[in-house]
């Protein structure tokens, strides 16, 4: 019989898009006892996160609350219960994850078009507000943060005509919750997807969403209860119901109600890590937390040019938390990734598609973005990027960093 090791993970530091490293205090709260679902105690618990996401999400909303899943949980359930089959969805796409929101929106059986950018760029708002004059879309889908390309999508125009137009704007803020400011009522999005694993230094494995009462109308249209939670007759078989029983928002907003009815088994530890995430979170306070993360993309766009390196995508919509840098000519980029991260312990990622092999992706999220780490990782690509036969001005890189923190 094989015999295994104790489990013991290297000690990284996490400088990718996400996951990125979690704080220490979020892990504490993960090896907490477990509580029942509905112990009063731990409803409580899940009272208490409803209240600090719409702090979060600025919001107003009275649904607030955590799908249990990875982050495309979230934007599987948003989607799978706001388009209903037939409905027409507007997709602009800058990046890898647009690609993902147009393939769920066919997987709804969506009548779907989309707009295409050339990655490295963003849309001006007047481009979808066109596109959506012309098709007249039931539903707009859009990523807010594209980590693939490293850049953001300004929203609030985009919002405002989805209200004047009576269609529903859902938004993909995964890489930017809790990084970089995302306004949910004064943008008028109508249903918002967040991440853990990202900005809010929580493991993956849950994924924030919030949604107003314009999305909540349309997917009690297409509520069902569970056959096996059913008290009256069984309802018809209604062609526009939801095709999904674990994404059915209807049935996850009576669990997260005071009805609490039941429809899976909260994932307790999780919960409690989502929790202390975003008590950090305001703790911190979503001004300081949204400067410190300039303050750090600063230090190191800072550091990265004094190495002589070139930034990649239009810089005028550049993502706070991502910084993309092209591979100097003549490089195997994924050979300084390895050298990275087996030497120095850091980590750091390649991209997908069209960029791939041409890019790196700095994130600098949450926890991981401390100064110590942006030092760390300056110093150990100009070491790396030495050995590999890169003229770099040395030790430029670390001193441009500290100029901008001193």
């Amino acid at each position: 019989m094989k015999r295994y090791e104790d489990l013991s993970p290297s000690l990284r530091c996490i400088m990718t898009p996400g996951p990125v490293e979690v704080d220490p205090r979020v892990l504490r709260a993960m090896s907490f006892p477990v509580l029942g679902q509905f112990d009063p105690e731990f409803t409580d618990i899940m009272n208490e996160t409803m209240g600090m996401l719409r702090e979060l999400f600025v919001t107003g909303n009275q649904w607030a609350y955590p799908v249990d899943g990875t982050s495309r949980s979230g934007i599987e359930a948003a989607m799978v219960s706001l388009i209903a089959p037939g409905d027409r969805v507007l997709i602009p796409i800058f990046g890898r994850f647009g690609h993902l929101l147009h393939e769920i929106a066919e997987r709804c059986g969506a009548e779907v078009r989309v707009l295409e950018k050339t990655w490295g760029s963003v849309f001006e708002s007047s481009e979808v507000i066109a596109a959506m004059e012309n098709f007249r879309p039931h539903v707009v889908a859009m990523v807010h943060g594209e980590t693939s390309t490293g850049r953001v999508q300004p929203l609030a125009e985009i919002g405002r005509a989805c209200r004047e137009q009576d269609c529903l704007f859902i938004v993909d803020a995964v890489a930017t919750i809790g990084g970089v400011p995302v306004e949910t009522d004064a943008w008028m999005l109508d249903a918002v997807i967040g991440g853990t694993q990202k900005c809010l230094s929580v493991p993956s494995g849950m994924a924030p969403i919030t949604y107003n009462e314009r999305a909540e109308a349309k997917l009690l249209t297409r509520k069902r209860v569970e056959r096996g939670l059913r008290t009256g007759d069984v309802e018809p078989g209604e062609l526009s119901f939801v095709r999904s029983n674990y994404f059915d928002l209807g049935m996850l907003q009576d669990y997260w109600s005071p009805k609490r009815l039941n429809h899976h088994t909260e994932m307790t530890s999780m919960l409690y890590a989502l929790r202390e995430g975003l008590r950090l979170t305001l703790e911190e306070g979503l001004a300081a937390r949204f400067a410190r993360h300039i303050l750090h993309e600063k230090a190191l766009i800072a550091g990265l040019t004094a190495m002589g390196l070139n930034l990649y995508g239009d810089p005028e919509s550049k993502l706070t938390v991502v910084t993309c840098v092209l591979i100097p000519e003549g490089v195997d980029g994924e050979s300084v990734r390895s050298m990275l991260l087996d030497r120095f312990g850091i980590e750091i990622a390649s991209t997908f598609g069209p960029l791939k092999g041409l890019i790196w992706r700095i994130g600098t999220m949450g926890f991981s973005c401390r100064e110590n780490n942006i030092l760390r990782l300056l110093g150990a690509l100009e070491a790396v990027l030495i050995r590999h036969g890169v003229t770099v001005p040395r030790g430029l890189a670390i001193q441009a960093a500290l100029d901008v923190y001193e």
